[in-house]
């Protein structure tokens, strides 16, 4: 069987910071170390870094006077921000330097009196904190049939910001669909839309062309790796969304030659071999890189008190 790896595919620079940031805060301060949501959407990471002294928790409330406390790379409402200054905690803040030019981008234009949509899925961390960092009125849009029924203040003063782990694609409909109803609506350059969501769905699309089946390793609640497979179906490839290797079923493979395998950005390397090494139960396997893959090499600065850790 051909095995086919997508390239990019895995950590993206977001991600990888804030993994580091909690090992840093480790190394530096010793466990525990509070950390207010997942880290990054993959029960492998937060097992791990539980396993290292990482403490999860939902709310600051649950935080110990005085300890060290991890924001994820998801993004914090205003609100979490005032708690934790209150409390006076000590806070390291992994939000992805990517969502935090959206939140800065969304002040701006509310700054301007615009109200701003935002298009994303309801109930994401993400969303949640970027909805909780934006103020004035703001409107969130899920599709395109949203923006037939919105109703805003002031047609003439709009504005629309996106979620990260959205790409151009997913957004594309949705933006022309915003500005044909509100032609005065202004927003971002479609450029400053994740380049690693963008990147990795771009793989998967020319894997489609070279594969049977694609496998997406990444857990149930990452929206990136939920993407991932569904534009393999899309593109008419069965597509699988696995934890790990032992998501594996045989019938999967039955009659295919060549499988494309893929991981949405919060889904450690070490997954993806142990995969590789899994499908050998399946007959032999030729591991072959997909072609004219984009090699990413964005590195995002880690916060100055960990920098020399």
């Amino acid at each position: 069987m051909r095995v086919v790896l997508a390239e990019p595919r895995g950590f993206c620079a977001g991600v990888e910071r804030a993994i580091e940031i909690v090992e840093r805060a480790l190394a530096k301060f010793g466990p525990p170390v509070y950390v207010r949501h997942e880290i990054v959407h993959n029960r492998h990471v937060v097992e791990d870094l539980r396993s290292r002294g990482a403490v999860f928790v939902e709310e600051l409330d649950q935080v110990p006077e005085g300890a060290i406390t991890v924001f994820s790379a998801h993004g914090i409402a205003r609100r979490v921000q005032e708690e934790a200054r209150a409390r006076a905690l000590p806070v390291l803040d992994a939000t992805c330097p990517l969502v935090s030019k959206v939140h800065a981008q969304g002040r701006r234009y509310a700054a301007t009196g615009r109200d701003i949509v935002l298009i994303g899925h309801a109930g994401h961390a993400e969303v949640e904190g970027t909805m909780g960092q934006v103020p004035g009125t703001i409107h969130l849009v899920q599709t395109v049939e949203d923006v037939a029924t919105l109703e805003v203040a002031d047609p003439a003063r709009l504005a629309y910001i996106t979620q990260t782990t959205l790409s151009v694609d997913d957004t594309r409909d949705i933006i022309a669909a915003l500005t044909a109803r509100f032609p005065a609506i202004v927003g971002p350059d479609v450029k400053d839309i994740c380049y690693a969501t963008q990147n990795r769905q771009d793989a998967v699309r020319r894997l489609a062309r070279e594969v049977d089946c694609i496998l997406v390793v990444g857990s149930r609640n990452s929206s990136n790796s939920n993407r991932l497979r569904e534009i393999g179906e899309q593109l008419g490839r069965p597509s699988h969304l696995i934890d790990d290797a032992g998501d594996l079923r045989a019938e999967w493979f039955a009659g295919v030659r060549a499988v494309g395998v893929t991981a949405g950005a919060s889904a450690p390397e070490v997954l993806v071999r142990a995969v590789i090494t899994a499908l050998e139960r399946f007959g032999p396997v030729e591991l072959v890189p997909l072609a004219d893959g984009i090699v990413e090499d964005v590195r995002f600065r880690l916060p100055a008190e960990l920098a020399e850790v």
